[in-house]
């Protein structure tokens, strides 16, 4: 398994790795099981053959680095008692489940072996950094990383709306010492007014309230491999970009250069007017302007505001990655 980013993607700087779209999304396209609260962990539970074949879709569209399906493996999602007595045992079945579609890939002669990120989600449930608590997050990421751990190529903690939540999960991750695989950070934004960001300069701010400047200065002091900025309106990410890249050159490390990335979401642009949380009680609605065509013109934005690992998120489908892949022909 690989310790740096750099043996994952040696070539980073020209070519940016290509990541995943949205698991639950696409279970729900695929007509697996799919409701709330459980989100993308029914298939888990009910149809695991879906998520395997959802993972398929995502490789054969292009991508270099796969998600595990345990984003809603969590309280919040399958109910306290579930997750007490099955938690782990899901995690590490969506790991195994990660690692069987690559297998399968690889016997249809990919020309590189995709790796398989071991995804940490947010423990209250998403765009919620006001639930979270160190000791509850432990309690609940302890037995993720315990499933995740035997087949994950890479650690990715996700949709993370506080610095706090970050560090957390980097805690737990790297208290274990032989554990040397790359540690991946993503927050997602605070994109309630993106007009604000867009034309009036107002800053870039976590869905906690603090301000990104803050948290990429926690991501250096944590020595985290890639800082990512996902589940968030794809029309603030290149200011997100642009924000973190100011820092770096004051406070980053030539050395070891954080790398950045972005995963955006597809949803509707006004849908936290209608749904409160939105990311948790319904099903999102999604923007339909949003194609695959459109999507690639943001990446091709941010990839020259410094990402050099691009994907998607919610509502973003293979037919996104193919465009990504297609747009950003890898040289191997």
């Amino acid at each position: 398994m690989p310790s740096s980013i750099t043996s994952i993607f040696p070539d980073n700087t020209h070519t940016p790795l290509i990541l995943d779209g949205g698991m639950g999304r696409e279970l729900h396209r695929m007509g697996a099981p799919f409701r709330q609260p459980e989100w993308s962990a029914l298939s888990l539970m009910e149809r695991p053959d879906l998520v395997q074949q959802a993972h398929e879709n995502f490789l054969k569209a292009g991508a270099q680095v796969i998600t595990s399906n345990s984003y809603a493996v969590v309280p919040f999602h399958i109910g306290e008692e579930r997750f007490t007595t099955q938690g782990e045992a899901l995690a590490r079945l969506s790991g195994h489940l990660g690692r069987q579609a690559i297998a399968a890939q690889a016997n249809e002669g990919t020309r590189a072996r995709p790796l398989l990120a071991g995804s940490l989600p947010p423990t209250g449930g998403s765009y919620r950094p006001d639930l979270f608590t160190p000791h509850r997050a432990e309690a609940i990421l302890t037995p993720l990383i315990s499933g995740l751990a035997p087949s994950v190529d890479l650690w990715l903690a996700e949709t993370q709306g506080s610095i706090a939540e970050l560090q957390t999960a980097h805690r737990l991750i790297r208290q274990n010492t032989d554990d040397t695989r790359p540690f991946w950070g993503s927050f997602t934004l605070d994109d309630s007014d993106p007009a604000a960001l867009i034309h009036q300069h107002a800053p870039v701010c976590l869905r906690s309230g603090e301000r990104l400047e803050e948290a990429v200065k926690a991501a250096l002091r944590l020595k985290l491999e890639a800082l990512l900025f996902n589940c968030s309106d794809p029309r603030i990410m290149e200011m997100a970009l642009r924000t973190a890249r100011n820092v770096l050159k004051t406070h980053g490390d030539a050395s070891s250069p954080l790398q950045l990335g972005v995963y955006a979401n597809g949803f509707a642009h006004n849908h936290h007017e209608d749904e409160g949380q939105g990311a948790n009680e319904s099903i999102t609605p999604l923007d339909g302007t949003l194609t695959p065509q459109h999507y690639g013109e943001f990446a091709q934005r941010w990839h020259e505001a410094g990402a050099n690992i691009i994907g998607g998120c919610c509502g973003i489908g293979p037919e996104h990655i193919t465009a990504l892949a297609d747009r950003f022909s890898s040289p191997y």
